[in-house]
């Protein structure tokens, strides 16, 4: 087994933990910059390929959506969400 598939195999297992499903409350105080970094590594995050051998493969859907909006809800809180569209849409303009 690749080392890919067994850290895929081994996150998996801590993600189906009784409980881990179950809500917390953060309350955290970041700077805006670190609200920006979290944001784009969420995206890109999401955007990975979910191939059965990586972690984003033993994800489900929902999961993935609730991770979209945390993303989100954190520009909103941090007044970011119009200059992380724009930010966006010059690394996508960047890729052509």
């Amino acid at each position: 087994m690749s080392a890919k598939n067994y850290a895929a195999k081994v996150f998996d297992t801590v993600l189906s933990i009784p409980g881990m499903s179950e809500q917390v409350k953060i309350d955290l105080k970041i700077s805006r910059k670190n609200v920006l970094l979290l944001s784009h590594f969420i995206e890109r995050g999401l955007l990975l390929e979910k191939d059965e051998g990586s972690i984003m493969g033993s994800i489900a859907e929902e999961e993935l959506a609730e991770l979209k909006n945390i993303s989100h809800e954190c520009l909103q809180k941090a007044g970011l969400v119009e200059l992380n569209q724009k930010l966006f849409s010059i690394i996508e303009d960047g890729k052509v």
